[in-house]
């Protein structure tokens, strides 16, 4: 907060709003809820208290009222987004998983001993983990 108020965040308070709004954005990401919710709150009371009220002490009026609720979309859009990407990723994994079970379909055309080693070769090198 020492850096926001030496960058004129006490003049224009929507600098620190902003900042703060991306730590919780990404926290919200990248933590579970509760974890996110609590930044949250201490990220409000350091809005309010050291950038709109300049002693600590915290204000309620209506710019502490918007930063509330500026921080609190953040969350809510992180963990959103958190869910959408888990959500995606198993999808993914699910279809992997499907893909991978369809057996091969064997052929009753007799090919040559050579083709057949190259193919096999070719399965072990290609093979993605």
């Amino acid at each position: 907060m020492i850096v926001a108020d030496l960058a004129g965040a006490t003049g224009h308070p929507w600098y620190a709003l902003v900042t703060l709004g991306a730590v919780v954005l990404a926290f919200a990401y990248r933590s579970p809820l509760p974890a996110a919710a609590g930044v949250t709150a201490v990220a409000w009371a350091l809005h309010t208290g050291f950038v709109l009220g300049r002693l600590g002490e915290l204000t309620f009026d209506a710019q502490a009222a918007l930063a509330a609720l500026v921080l609190a979309s953040a969350l809510v859009t992180g963990a959103l987004a958190r869910a959408a990407v888990s959500t995606a990723q198993s999808r993914v994994s699910t279809l992997q998983t499907r893909v991978s079970s369809i057996p091969a379909r064997v052929s009753s055309v007799p090919v040559r001993e050579s083709s057949v080693r190259v193919r096999e070769f070719a399965g072990r090198v290609l093979r993605v983990p």
